[in-house]
């Protein structure tokens, strides 16, 4: 199925328009919502010239203020952080900026297992002892409407600099800087909390009279940041994306650039998809096992062998966490299947007292993902708590679903996609089905049906340098700006198909179109074993096969080229 264009005559006009440009690349900036050549200009250049003024922000110039003035009077700052990727590079952003200027400024990332999610009396009590007089909490904070209170009475100024949504009121704080908050008017609303801590360190950088753009040197935290909390990529971050990514692939910081090394990534061809798959998970490990400042140590590295040091620190960790994430999934995949089978219809939400906090986030995305609802894991903790994760899918806000279950819940915060919740063990039974509820009253009939659209139609025999060269300039990709998808048809089986990876679950095979120049391309079909049948037949008998997929860069052992990467594969006229 091809995504829709409102506008018959507009894909001819775009390729007109961008020097013949080929028809399936305009009309994949079409479904994007381009429609002149001012807007694929744009589209096609992001630039941190058009990044929106940081005085924008409601609450900046008092938080701003605050920070100039605790770097010209040599105040101690703690910087309060999160324990996520966003939460430690923007702790280690904050951090390095204060340092860089002359503070003496440390950190305090909590620990999951001991002080919970966002902020704490502990942390406040951490900054005094450490004789701290400012405290900028990043990535949370927005809902903390008691240890806010708590820390005006130790007699700390408090900055906010968060991008969750916001209760109806606005914790007592010293400044408060939120998009997301009603009193703002700032463009764009879905920064991360990194993004944030750019635009406050750009801010600071005016106020002490200084060029904001002494900024700049941060943004490969920012991309990390981007990429690994699952942001819309379009307008602001997707130019504060781009600029990231670019110094992330040329001038890494030590931490970065040894963290690659040992997750075996390429930073020099870094993606978004990239940092996804391997910085991130690394980078979460620490903070899923309990010590997040592992990752900001890493971060803050200033030395080769340093980094080295604390890469290798992250790395087992990471092993660790896949170990235990495989154990709870099967565990948590079982329970699952038996839930949807007895009674539940919209939603799966499960509880083991006995599993780990630190990974009941990443099965949850798993479990979206295998059963194509809105998933919650939830474990005890302690005193008869349980704490959970919670991930959505297209469509469905799991933070409104949750908001209608709020009388049960001790306590919860995120956005659309992603949240935490509290609530008391006894009350577990009943939120599993009012949530259930919940989320059925957000669906419709086609929320549940699975569709691969795609956004034009392709020849194989269309795509060469030139191509490849104008598709690349389609990213950074994530949402809102995925990777393009395009449909082949009548396309022929060369050689004989393999089955390869792990377990044998993904295939390989080489595919040219028919009646065309004969060009074979290699396609990599991750995790479809079960479409084997097809693409033997199609090889065996030359019936023709259709192909969505995208269209990527491979690199092995030092060679490039292209590859394309199936999404959906069938034989031509099955359903």
């Amino acid at each position: 199925m091809l995504r829709p264009v409102d506008d018959d005559t507009l894909v001819d006009r775009l390729a007109r328009e961008l020097n013949s440009l080929p028809t399936a690349l305009a009309r994949t900036l079409a479904v994007r919502g381009i429609r002149t050549f001012e807007d694929a200009r744009r589209f096609f250049r992001p630039s941190l010239e058009r990044l929106h003024d940081p005085y924008g922000m409601h609450g900046m110039d008092r938080a701003a203020e605050r920070l100039a003035r605790a770097i010209t009077t040599g105040e101690r700052v703690l910087v309060y952080g999160d324990y996520d990727v966003d939460g430690t590079t923007s702790t280690a952003l904050m951090t390095g900026f204060l340092r860089e200027q002359g503070v003496d400024a440390s950190y305090f990332v909590p620990n999951r297992f001991v002080n919970g999610y966002g902020l704490c009396e502990a942390g406040f009590d951490v900054a005094v002892e450490r004789g701290a007089t400012l405290v900028v909490a990043l990535d949370c904070g927005i809902t903390a409407h008691e240890p806010a209170k708590y820390a005006k009475k130790l007699g700390l100024d408090l900055v906010i600099c968060d991008h969750h949504k916001t209760d109806d009121t606005i914790p007592d704080a010293y400044a408060v800087i939120d998009p997301k908050q009603p009193a703002c008017s700032y463009p764009f609303k879905e920064l991360t909390g990194c993004g944030l801590g750019f635009k406050l360190a750009q801010a600071t950088l005016t106020a002490l009279g200084k060029d904001p753009a002494e900024a700049f040197g941060m943004l490969d935290l920012v991309a990390v940041s981007t990429a690994a909390d699952i942001v819309s990529l379009v307008g602001e971050n997707r130019d504060l994306m781009a600029a990231g990514l670019e110094r992330l692939r040329a001038n890494p910081r030590p931490g970065l650039d040894a963290l690659a090394r040992i997750a075996l990534a390429d930073l020099s061809g870094m993606s978004t998809e990239g940092i996804v798959f391997s910085l991130g998970p690394r980078i979460n490990a620490a903070g899923r096992l309990g010590d997040a400042g592992k990752a900001v140590e890493l971060l803050l590295a200033q030395t080769r062998e340093e980094a080295e040091r604390w890469a290798a620190e992250l790395e087992a960790c990471n092993v660790k966490r896949r170990t235990l994430d495989q154990d709870i999934q099967e565990d948590a995949a079982t329970m699952a299947a038996d839930q949807l089978a007895k009674w539940a219809e919209h939603s799966v939400v499960v509880y083991r007292k006995d599993w780990n906090l630190g990974v009941i986030g990443i099965v949850a995305s798993r479990l979206v993902e295998r059963f194509y609802r809105p998933a919650i894991m939830m474990c005890g903790v302690e005193s008869g708590v349980v704490k959970g994760s919670a991930r959505s899918m297209g469509g469905i806000s799991i933070y409104n679903a949750l908001k209608e279950c709020e009388d049960l819940l001790e306590g919860f915060g995120g956005h659309d996609f992603a949240a935490g919740l509290t609530l008391r063990e006894e009350n577990v039974p009943a939120f599993q089905r009012r949530f259930d509820a919940a989320v059925g009253r957000a669906t419709t009939a086609d929320t549940w049906v699975v569709t691969h659209e795609a956004d034009a139609l392709l020849d194989l025999d269309e795509i060469n340098g030139r191509f490849w060269a104008i598709l690349r300039q389609f990213g950074p990709h994530g949402p809102e700006n995925q990777t393009p998808v395009f449909q082949g048809t009548d396309l022929e089986v060369v050689g004989v198909p393999q089955q390869v990876g792990r377990e044998r679950q993904h295939l390989k095979f080489y595919v040219r179109q028919r009646g065309g120049r004969g060009d074979v391309m290699e396609v990599i079909a991750y995790r479809m074993k079960h479409r084997l049948a097809d693409v033997a037949a199609s090889a065996r008998e030359g019936r023709p096969l259709d192909l969505l997929f995208t269209v990527e860069e491979n690199a092995y052992r030092g060679q490039r080229s292209l590859q394309l990467k199936a999404k959906d594969v069938r034989l031509t006229g099955c359903a």
